[in-house]
């Protein structure tokens, strides 16, 4: 795991600046499972949508 420097704007929810995501992760889903889209289309259409991006 390897802290976030930042998040991106989100919809929904809180996302914590520091807080720790696999390297390369592009988004949080909000089931909690992680995603490494390049693109916002389809990004967690199987988990329920994005909880939050980071940058």
């Amino acid at each position: 795991m390897r802290a976030a420097a930042s998040c991106a704007r989100h919809t929904k929810d809180v996302c914590k600046a520091n807080s720790g995501h696999p390297r390369g992760i592009t988004a949080k889903c909000k089931d909690g499972s992680y995603s490494y889209s390049a693109h916002a289309c389809g990004t967690c259409s199987h988990h329920r949508g994005v909880k939050y991006w980071y940058r």
